[in-house]
């Protein structure tokens, strides 16, 4: 049992909202446009977890290989830092999934064009070099440049595409699919946002130039606030589709944005009153205010339809 807890901590399944919420927001507005495949969307659901896993995974050893966790830390323990895990146990997990992530975004092919694998071969070069490589993006204050493109972007406007079989394109219904792309992409960024902003005197001390030791605390819950804000602001066609035009979403859906400013605002606040492990429930706060506007509106989509 024991073992177990190890594994789904090393997972950080308080974080799988961020690629969860993507490609259920996309499954959302395939159901509404009445283009909704089963198949492809399990395949889509798979193939995000498996990739968000890998990549904490490949997080937790590359920055064990460079020392930047240490035991005792404020964050989440993590297993190979503490002993629990072996550096090679979790290196053998990490690529064995990653190749099980592969084999899934293959079966995808029978569902869109061959270039899919090229997407695919880029989301699975990005897990890594998140942490890893001679460039490693999260040492260099490119990891929320990172989440926006690879936890929103990208797994809502292809899992459109793919479960969808919509081809890609400047159409009105496709371009509130990107605007939905890009605010999960700010929610997104706010959970590492939390992350960083928890571990910045560690990661200062470890030479892991991330966006809040580049510019510091206040900025980050700054950029924290704004994203948020900025997030639900670019639905603005949606939640005035709510309000004044027939045969869109009900009016219900405006709990999303209403629900997610609410709680958004609460967190926020209170990463700007806590310090040290106190910040750790807020990173599960986050993803899960990320969630739950997802959930609904997600709902309303499919309601709508």
């Amino acid at each position: 049992m024991k073992k177990i807890k190890i594994w789904i901590e090393c997972a950080r399944l308080r974080t799988l909202p961020v690629s969860l919420s993507g490609v259920i927001i996309a499954l959302g507005f395939a159901a509404w446009q009445d283009k909704f495949n089963w198949i492809p969307a399990v395949l889509c659901v798979l193939f995000a977890l498996l990739a968000q896993i890998v990549s904490n995974m490949a997080n937790e050893y590359y920055d064990y290989l460079k020392g930047t966790d240490k035991p005792g830390r404020d964050g989440p323990r993590r297993g190979v830092t503490e002993g629990d895990i072996s550096p090679n146990t979790l290196r053998n997990v990490t690529f064995t999934l990653l190749v099980l992530d592969c084999l899934v975004g293959l079966g995808m092919l029978w569902y869109g064009e061959w270039w899919l694998i090229i997407v695919g071969l880029i989301i699975a070069i990005f897990a890594l070099a998140y942490s890893a490589g001679p460039y490693p993006l999260s040492y260099h204050g490119l990891g929320e440049a990172a989440v926006f493109i690879f936890f929103g972007v990208v797994p809502v406007v292809f899992t459109h595409h793919v479960v969808s079989m919509t081809p890609l394109s400047f159409s009105p219904s496709n371009m509130l699919v990107l605007l939905a792309s890009m605010a999960i992409g700010f929610m997104g960024v706010n959970v590492l946002l939390v992350n960083n902003y928890r571990d910045v005197d560690d990661d200062r001390e470890a030479g892991k130039n991330t966006s809040v030791v580049i510019f510091g605390r206040k900025p980050a819950a700054a950029a924290y606030l704004i994203n948020g804000y900025v997030a639900i602001a670019l639905l603005t066609p949606l939640w005035l589709g709510c309000l004044f035009m027939d045969e869109r979403l009900p009016l219900w859906a405006l709990a999303a944005p209403a629900l997610y400013l609410v709680l958004h605002t609460v967190t926020w606040y209170q990463l700007t009153t806590r310090q040290g492990k106190a910040l750790n429930p807020l990173l599960g706060g986050t993803a899960r205010n990320m969630l739950f506007f997802t959930i609904i509106l997600t709902a309303a989509l499919a309601c709508a339809h």
